[in-house]
C-alpha cells in the first residue's frame, strides 16, 4: 500500500475559499461589537471642477452598538415633547410621539422609536451617548438561517443575498447583469472566428516583435485605468487578449494581467482618476487633482516596473509553458486555434466585423468619459456588438452561421460566465455578513475601522504612513469599491494624518495604493472575478501567481510613501 503524499496540496475550488472566508467573518461578528458613525453630506469639487457632495462619516461620532438607557428616556422625553421646535427641527412625528410615551418605557425600543422618528442619530445628537446602557457592546451577528423578511439575515443567505445585493448600477445584481449579457455577446463574435483570424493576421505580420507586445499593452491598460478609473471595462478586452497572448507562447495570466492588473495600477498612482483620487482629494480636503507631479512620475515608474515583472514571467512561461500554474485549462484555446482552419484565411466578413468591434469600443470609451456611461449603457453596447457581428457574419455566411446559431451562441456564451457570476454574489455575500459597508448602520467592519485608525496614532511618520497603506489593503479585501473605501476611510484617515504630522496628501497617496494594488489580489472584486470567469482562471490558481507580484506592490508602495514623508509631499 503506497503512502499517500501530504505535501501535495490540492488548490481548493474559489467556491470553497470564498465559503470559508465567509464563516471566518461570521466568526468575527460574534468576537467583534457592532459600532456605527453618524454621517453628513460634504461638498468637494469634482475632477470637471463641478461642485459635487458626498456622504461620508463623522470621526468624533463613533459608539458601540448598546441597549437603551430607558431610564434615561423615560425621563427626558417627556421634556423633548415639549420643545416643539426641536421636534419639528428633527422631523419627529410629534402625533405618533405622543402615542408613544402613553405607553410603558420599558417596551421601547429602537424600532419603536424610528417610526416616531427619534432615530438613533437624532437621540444621539440630542443626548450623546447618555442615552444607551453603556455597560454593555453589543454584537450584531446574522442568523444562520433567515432573511430580511424573515427573522433576519443568515449567513447561510449569503449567496442569494450577495447576488441580488446593488442595482443595476453597481455590484452585485448590475456586475451580474453584465456578465451576463457580455458572455453572450462574446458567444456569438468568437463564433464567427473573426478574433481568431485576426490573431492570425497580426502574429504573421508582426513576427520577431512579439515581446514588444506586453509593454505596449501594459501601458496602453494602465493609462485606461489612470485617466477614467478603467475596470468593469476591461472585461471584454480580456475576452480578446487571452486567445491573442495565448497564440503569442504565453499563458491566459499575462493577458489577464496586461489587462486588468495593469489598469489597476493605473488607478493605484492615478493623477485623475474622478471615482478614486478626485473623491479622496474632495473628502480629504485639499485641492482636486493636486500632486499630479508626483503622482505621474510614480504612474511612468509604477507601470514600467509592472510591466517588466510581466515580461519577465511571460519569457519564463513562454520557454516552458508547462510552468503555468494554468497550463491545462489553457488547452482549450490552444486547441481551438490549432483546429480552427478557417482562421487562417483573415476574410471580408472578419474585418468587418473587428472594425464593427472597434468602433463600439471607441463608442463605450466616449460614452464612460463624455456622457458617464455606467453599466446598464455598456452593456447594451456590448449587446450591440454582438448582435451587428452575428448578423454581419449571417449576411458573410461565415462559419455558416444562422439566426438561429446566433440564439445558440448567445446562450453557450452567457452560460460560460454564469459560473463567474455566482462567484461575484458570494464575493458580495461577505460584506454582508460582516454587517454592510453603510457607517450608519451598526457593524463589526465599522468597528474594525474605527480600531485600526485609532492604531497609527503617535506612530513615527514613515511607519505611520506604510501603517495606513496596509490598513487601507487589508480594507480593500472587504470593500472594493474605490469611490465607497475614499467615503468610510478618508474621514478617518485625514485627520490621523495631521496627528501624526503627515500630509493629507501622504494619506490620500496610501488609500489610492492600498484600493489600486489590491483591487487585482481580492476575490471579492467583481471585476477580476469577471475577468477571471472569461479567461477560464479559478482564482485559486490566479492567486498562486498574484501573492508574489503582491509583495512586489507592497515593496514599491511602501518606497514611494517613504520617499513622499522624505519630500513632505504637499
Amino acid at each position: 500500500m503506497s503512502k499517500k503524499d501530504l505535501t501535495k496540496f490540492k488548490t481548493p475550488h474559489t467556491y470553497a475559499i470564498i465559503f470559508v472566508v465567509v464563516l471566518i467573518c461570521w466568526g468575527l461578528t460574534f468576537l467583534i461589537p457592532a459600532g456605527k458613525f453618524s454621517t453628513h453630506e460634504v461638498e468637494y469639487e469634482n475632477a470637471s471642477g463641478e461642485i459635487d457632495t458626498r456622504t461620508v462619516l463623522q470621526t468624533e461620532t463613533f459608539r458601540y452598538m448598546h441597549p437603551l438607557n430607558k431610564d434615561f428616556l423615560a425621563a427626558n422625553l417627556e421634556k423633548l415633547y415639549q420643545d416643539k421646535p426641536v421636534l419639528e427641527e428633527n422631523d419627529v412625528d410629534q402625533e405618533a410621539f405622543g402615542e408613544l410615551l402613553k405607553t410603558p418605557a420599558d417596551t421601547w425600543d429602537q424600532a419603536a422609536l424610528d417610526k416616531v422618528g427619534l432615530t438613533d442619530d437624532v437621540l444621539y445628537g440630542l443626548y450623546g451617548d447618555n442615552f444607551y446602557d453603556k455597560s454593555v457592546n453589543l454584537n450584531k451577528t446574522a442568523k444562520i438561517w433567515g432573511t430580511d423578511d424573515f427573522n433576519g439575515f443568515g449567513f447561510l443567505n449569503y449567496l442569494f443575498e450577495g447576488l441580488v445585493s446593488g442595482d443595476k448600477y453597481g455590484s452585485a445584481v448590475g456586475i451580474v447583469a453584465l456578465l451576463l449579457v457580455v458572455g453572450g455577446a462574446f458567444g456569438i463574435i468568437m463564433s464567427t472566428g473573426a478574433i481568431d483570424a485576426g490573431i492570425y493576421a497580426v502574429i504573421n505580420k508582426t513576427k520577431g516583435l512579439e515581446k514588444f507586445a506586453i509593454p505596449i499593452l501594459f501601458y496602453l491598460f494602465s493609462l485606461g485605468g489612470a485617466t477614467f478609473g478603467m475596470s468593469e471595462e476591461v472585461i471584454p478586452f480580456s475576452m480578446v487578449m487571452v486567445p491573442f497572448v495565448i497564440a503569442l507562447g504565453y499563458d491566459s495570466i499575462v493577458a489577464v494581467t496586461v489587462t486588468f492588473v495593469a489598469s489597476q495600477l493605473g488607478n493605484a498612482v492615478s493623477w485623475m482618476s474622478p471615482f478614486s483620487v478626485a473623491i479622496a482629494q474632495g473628502i480629504a480636503g485639499i485641492p482636486v487633482l493636486s500632486g499630479a507631479g508626483f503622482r505621474l512620475a510614480c504612474w511612468v515608474i509604477v507601470t514600467g516596473l509592472g510591466a517588466a515583472y510581466t515580461m519577465v514571467y511571460a519569457e519564463r512561461i513562454r520557454k516552458n509553458p508547462s510552468l503555468s500554474v494554468v497550463y491545462e485549462t489553457d488547452n482549450k484555446f490552444r486547441e481551438k486555434l490549432a483546429e480552427d482552419d478557417s482562421a487562417q484565411e483573415f476574410k471580408l466578413g472578419h474585418k468587418i466585423i473587428l472594425l464593427e468591434m472597434l468602433a463600439v469600443l471607441v463608442w463605450i470609451v466616449w460614452g464612460v468619459m463624455k456622457q458617464g456611461y455606467y453599466i446598464p449603457e455598456i452593456a447594451s453596447q456590448f449587446f450591440v456588438m454582438g448582435l451587428v457581428a452575428g448578423l454581419t457574419a449571417v449576411i458573410f455566411k461565415l462559419n455558416n452561421m444562422t439566426i438561429n446559431d446566433m440564439a445558440s451562441c448567445f446562450q453557450s456564451g452567457a452560460a460560460d460566465l454564469a459560473g463567474t457570476a455566482v462567484v461575484v454574489g458570494m464575493a458580495k455575500g461577505i460584506l454582508i455578513v460582516l454587517g454592510g459597508s453603510d457607517a450608519n448602520s451598526f457593524s463589526a467592519l465599522n468597528t474594525i475601522l474605527y480600531s485600526m485608525g485609532n492604531a497609527f496614532a503617535g506612530v513615527p511618520k514613515a511607519i505611520a504612513a506604510i501603517g495606513m497603506y496596509l490598513f487601507q489593503s487589508l480594507f480593500n479585501l472587504v470593500v472594493t469599491s474605490n469611490s465607497g473605501q475614499a467615503a468610510l476611510t478618508m474621514p478617518i484617515m485625514a485627520p490621523l494624518a495631521d496627528l501624526v504630522g503627515l500630509s493629507r496628501q501622504i494619506a490620500v497617496l496610501a488609500y489610492q495604493m492600498g484600493a489600486g494594488f489590491m483591487d487585482a489580489f481580492t476575490p471579492v472584486s467583481a471585476s477580476l472575478i469577471g475577468v477571471l470567469g472569461v479567461a477560464g482562471i479559478d482564482w485559486s490558481k490566479w492567486a498562486k501567481f498574484q501573492i508574489k507580484m503582491q509583495a512586489f506592490f507592497f515593496l514599491l508602495g511602501s518606497i514611494i510613501l517613504i520617499i513622499a514623508v522624505m519630500i513632505n509631499f504637499q
